[in-house]
């Protein structure tokens, strides 16, 4: 049985390898703890800054029990971790945050929003899909256009597509694989925001000041934080924020992202039930900054504090955009920071850099 809080040196477990876990591995280093990471990739961008690397499918039984009975917590770097993996860890013994409740809600849209709406939260309205049959039942009572979306994985724009009218269903229904989906109304929103929050293992809940986001091709480009919002949204954030943590007995740090319609009426878009790339920006804006903040969660520590000590302008590099990074380098307002990706594809996340600026 683990006793809360974790003392230092104690070692954690983190179920991904990539960016994310990177910087949790970075995070729970500077408070004193070891990290092994679980990825099938060797040689991953977390497991080179971390105390040891296990190299396994995410479902493998015997990686899985060597990485409970060596971690005193064990947390995940991204929602796609086969749910039936955490449940073992937590059958084993292990301490596993967020729960398998939190990560069983975020891997089905149509599950997601029905928690959602079920605790205040509201969304767009929405038809499951099954079969052809359900997405044009599903046009007919939402109209077009609207978003048709894979039930299950996708990110950054992938698994979805916008059906502009009822001769398009066809089509649509191929470009997911005919796999089950989600059809979504489309929110007439005027800018989309996101809130970053955090729930301690004693119940106590911390906010971030919200971010205003700017996708390019489906994918996060930009973030401005704080972003200027009235009193009346960022309370209604907040609210949500608090309503879905509750709601999932969370423990860690959340994504939450938001449709903002006006005058402090929100809908929630998704959330994500980990550290988010809308949060990168805390890194330099914040004394504690997100991955800090979830390190503290799951080991059960005091939550650190939330306000926000300067403006920041977030900026993904996207493929060969990290080479940049010699400009960036220079900038004294910049401060850069690299995935240690090898490979510089098309649109892949290879780094950020916060732009710094006095509040």
């Amino acid at each position: 049985m683990t006793t809360l809080p974790l003392p230092p040196g104690s070692t954690l477990g983190i179920l991904g390898g990539g960016q994310l876990g990177r910087m949790l591995s970075q995070a729970a280093s500077r408070l004193g703890f070891n990290v092994v990471i679980l990825d099938p990739e060797e040689n991953s961008p977390a497991g080179r800054v971390s105390q040891g690397q296990i190299v396994a499918a995410y479902d493998d039984p015997t990686a899985l029990t060597v990485l409970g009975r060596v971690a005193r917590a064990v947390t995940f770097e991204f929602e796609n971790v086969p749910a039936a993996s955490v449940e073992r860890l937590v059958e084993g013994g292990a301490l596993v945050a967020p729960g398998p409740r939190a990560l069983a809600v975020a891997q089905d849209r149509v599950e997601e929003k029905t928690f959602l709406n079920g605790v205040g939260a509201g969304t767009v309205d929405f038809v499951a899909v099954d079969d052809l049959d359900d997405l044009l039942a599903g046009l007919e009572r939402l109209g077009t256009p609207a978003l048709l979306k894979t039930r299950r994985e996708g990110y950054d724009g992938k698994g979805q597509v916008w059906v502009r009218s009822a001769a398009m269903a066809a089509d649509a229904w191929r470009a997911v694989g005919e796999r089950p989906a989600i059809l979504e109304a489309k929110a007439d929103f005027a800018r989309e925001l996101s809130v970053i929050a955090a729930r301690g293992a004693d119940g106590k809940i911390a906010v971030y000041p919200l971010g205003e986001n700017i996708h390019r091709g489906g994918v996060l480009k930009t973030t401005l934080a704080p972003a200027a919002v009235d009193a009346k949204t960022e309370k209604r954030a907040k609210a949500i924020a608090r309503a879905v943590l509750e709601g999932l007995d969370y423990v860690g740090v959340l994504g939450v992202e938001l449709f903002d319609l006006g005058r402090g009426r929100l809908l929630v878009n998704e959330i994500a039930p980990r550290v988010h790339n809308t949060g990168h920006w805390t890194q330099d804006g914040c004394v504690c900054d997100q991955f800090e903040q979830h390190i503290r969660a799951i080991a059960g520590w005091p939550l650190g504090p939330t306000a926000a000590h300067a403006r920041v302008e977030m900026t993904n590099l996207l493929g060969d955009e990290v080479e940049q990074w010699k400009t960036l380098a220079g900038k004294p307002d910049a401060r850069l920071h690299l995935y240690g990706k090898a490979e510089a594809r098309p649109g892949r996340k290879m780094g950020h850099v916060n732009r710094v600026k006095p509040l």
